[in-house]
């Protein structure tokens, strides 16, 4: 089967092909995921920068989008000298785009992947809805998150919903104590908070259950990444006013990506105070490298953990329900518990685990390419 790709996102920046790759890793990760699986992928982006990269198999095309890249001479040639067998579309919000690619390959299967989107404000509906009613499926990593776009009425019921995660993470487990000596990580347990200090992250919930756990934990440490901040002097000032936060709370700021994946394989404990999430790509770190997760209990953080069957679970702004999740999770911690953890993402999030479930999703999408290759294996 020959799954095309296509993302209609834009970098403002006009980072060059390789440089994209890197810092927009769910497009080189799916595209490597879905190859492992045995399928042949293309992949076409939309670029400010065009080029073309060759990694894992995967050919890698950027392309400039013009005034529409559903409709442009680049995208059809490659339809007509590579005709697909399914159109793989990342994001939810192009619909002029989708409505193109479908006047274009009125008989190819279209399945479209969430990234995190919105509900279109009402203005914007009608052309949301003639795409959706021109495409065949989408994915969200937690099905959950397809409610909002059913009650709006832009999910036809012939258009199938998946439950795929949205990435994969290429995290390893490593030696707790050199990490720890590595990082200068410390605490008994020590407690990663990854994320942006904002509302959605709500980090003074997160305060505010640590706080309260140290009368169980009383050698908890936090240590917490994040790059935008806005709600960083209110954190400053949280912590400046409790003693029991006071030499207990460790704000890192911006860390290179590969030190997050040591800072991981030194904590016991990882920790997010989430209102939504598309995908955790933190998360997904943190399951990769084995680490416990203690994160609010939302649908993509409900997928991801297998309904809290590793860590636990605990309620979006409620500290007293941190702070019992975060005694329950100190109580299991243990070589085991890294185990636990690292197998669960191996079994259902790790690239081989998503290429595979992408690849079933293609053939529901495809039955009469799935019965042609099935047939030409037997």
């Amino acid at each position: 089967m020959h799954v095309l790709q296509i993302s209609f996102f834009v970098d403002p920046r006009r980072r060059p092909p390789e440089r994209l790759l890197v810092d927009w890793r769910t497009l080189g990760d799916v595209a490597a995921a879905v190859a492992s699986a045995g399928e042949r992928v293309t992949v076409v982006q939309a670029s400010l920068s065009p080029g073309a990269v060759t990694r894992h198999g995967v050919d890698f095309l950027f392309v400039a989008p013009g005034d529409s890249l559903a409709r442009s001479d680049a995208l059809g040639a490659l339809l007509r000298h590579r005709p697909p067998d399914v159109l793989h579309v990342h994001g939810l919000d192009f619909s002029r785009d989708v409505l193109a690619l479908r006047e274009t390959m009125p008989q190819v299967p279209i399945l479209l992947q969430d990234h995190a989107d919105h509900v279109p404000r009402l203005w914007r509906r009608a052309r949301w809805r003639r795409a959706a009613a021109a495409v065949d499926g989408v994915s969200f990593c937690a099905r959950a998150q397809a409610e909002p776009f059913a009650r709006a009425g832009l999910l036809p019921p012939h258009v199938r919903v998946f439950e795929i995660p949205e990435s994969t993470s290429g995290f390893l487990p490593g030696d707790a104590a050199a990490a720890r000596a590595a990082t200068g990580l410390y605490g008994d347990p020590a407690v990663l908070c990854v994320g942006h200090l904002d509302r959605n992250k709500d980090p003074l919930t997160v305060l505010d259950g640590v706080a309260a756990a140290v009368t169980d934990l009383p050698g908890l440490q936090l240590w917490c990444c994040f790059a935008s901040a806005p709600l960083l002097p209110a954190v400053r000032a949280r912590i400046g006013r409790d003693p029991a936060l006071r030499d207990r709370v460790h704000l890192l700021g911006r860390v290179p990506h590969e030190r997050v994946e040591q800072l991981m394989r030194a904590a016991d404990v990882f920790v997010h105070g989430s209102h939504r999430e598309g995908s955790s790509f933190a998360l997904m770190e943190a399951l990769a490298t084995g680490l416990t997760p203690v994160v609010t209990d939302i649908p993509s953080s409900r997928m991801l953990t297998g309904n809290g069957a590793v860590g636990e679970l605990w309620q979006c702004g409620d500290p007293h329900s941190l702070e019992r999740a975060l005694v329950r999770a100190a109580a299991s911690l243990g070589s085991s518990s890294r185990a636990a953890v690292r197998a669960h993402f191996d079994e259902h999030l790790s690239s081989a685990a998503l290429g595979r479930t992408f690849a079933a999703a293609y053939r529901e999408l495809a039955p009469r390419v799935a019965r042609t290759v099935q047939g030409g294996a037997a």
